[in-house]
């Protein structure tokens, strides 16, 4: 017996079973957890490289399609639609019932409360003085004196007599009634047990019962607790054992194959960092890079240099021919008086319009005289 893990004994069965267990489980679970970790891969490689794209331009396409129309059309068309309908309510509908109801409806409504209390008490009154008081009147001067009288004879004649024939004939004879009637039964129930329930239960305890329960106890109890003791405990304790052994060799399989596939998928990503990415790299660092600056630095820029002279070349050209067409055809713009007069000594005179060809100010020109 040896110690295991959990400080539990082990005994003979479990080290012989653990390392074959261990040895097939592990075989059979390497291949499936590489598949999976591959699996792994590969889905965040597609969540990253396509779903999430993919998800970022469904959203921008659906924002474009439906959010932006149905915000601009609800901002542009709904809502000053809604607020001219609801002052087209609010103006022709709500205040015309307000005021009618302020100013017809609520005077003429109390007027008819008022009128129509009038009558409901002219109505009471009249209903109370014909239908009421003579009705009063009899049950208060008539209806009740008699009864008083006719409740007096009752109890005279009737109630005092049966009370006295209650308590002094009935109660007594329902007494004697009552204890010969008990004595009755307890005279039968004594027969009753010791003539019929006494025998009956020693016969079914004793006949009945006895031989039952002997029967049951050694034809079925005792063989099934000799079965359960001695049969099912040690094959379920074996199975336990098993079992147990063959999820831990599961999960110590799964442990030892993440390994292996770890060690598996760096190995295959330093390949293929070696034999791709830094021929790549190193073409891009050596080959792509300098041959892209080159490109950059004595083709692109001076043609886009010499491009964009040519293009203000010709826009100054063509401003000016705009200019001297303009002047051909109209003349030439007539100048202001303030620009006749010429300025004192010692001031600035008025800036010069400028032409579309020209560069300077008025500051310059002053600067330059």
């Amino acid at each position: 017996m040896t110690q295991g893990p959990g400080g539990a004994s082990e005994g003979c069965l479990v080290r012989a079973v653990r390392l074959p267990v261990r040895i097939v489980v592990l075989v059979l679970v390497v291949p499936v957890r590489m598949v999976w970790d591959a699996l792994v891969v590969c889905g965040r490689f597609l969540q990253r490289a396509v779903l999430r794209p993919l998800g970022r331009a469904l959203a921008w396409l659906g924002r474009a399609l439906f959010v932006v129309p149905w915000v601009w059309a609800y901002r542009r068309l709904l809502t000053p639609l809604g607020r001219g309908l609801l002052w087209a309510l609010r103006t022709l509908v709500v205040r015309p019932v307000q005021w009618l109801y302020a100013k017809v409806l609520t005077p003429l409504g109390r007027l008819l409360a008022v009128v129509l209390k009038f009558v409901g008490d002219v109505i009471g009154w009249t209903l109370v003085a014909v239908f009421v008081w003579p009705w009063v009147g009899l049950w208060r001067y008539v209806v009740l004196p008699v009864g008083r009288a006719l409740g007096w004879l009752g109890r005279v004649l009737l109630v005092v007599p049966a009370v006295w024939a209650y308590r002094n004939l009935l109660t007594p004879l329902g007494h004697a009634i009552v204890w010969t009637l008990r004595a009755l039964g307890a005279g039968l129930a004594f027969l009753w047990r010791w003539a019929v329930v006494v025998p009956a239960v020693f016969v079914w305890r004793w006949l009945v019962v006895a031989p039952v329960v002997f029967l049951w106890r050694w034809l079925v109890v005792v063989p099934a607790r000799f079965l359960w003791r001695w049969v099912l405990v040690p094959v379920g304790r074996a199975l336990a054992v098993v079992g147990r052994e063959v999820g831990a060799a599961f999960g110590h399989a799964w442990r030892v194959a993440g390994y292996v596939s770890r060690a598996v998928g760096r190995f295959l990503g330093t390949l293929l960092r070696w034999v791709f990415v830094e021929p790549v790299r190193w073409a891009y660092r050596t080959v792509l890079a300098p041959v892209g600056r080159l490109l950059r630095d004595g083709l692109w820029r001076p043609v886009a240099r010499t491009v964009r002279q040519a293009l203000d070349t010709t826009r100054s050209t063509a401003r000016q021919v705009r200019a001297d067409l303009r002047r051909a055809l109209f003349g030439a713009p007539r100048p202001t008086p303030e620009a006749a007069v010429p300025a004192p000594h010692g001031e600035p005179a008025a800036p010069e319009a400028r032409t579309l060809g020209s560069s300077t100010t008025a500051f310059t020109k002053l600067t330059k005289d």
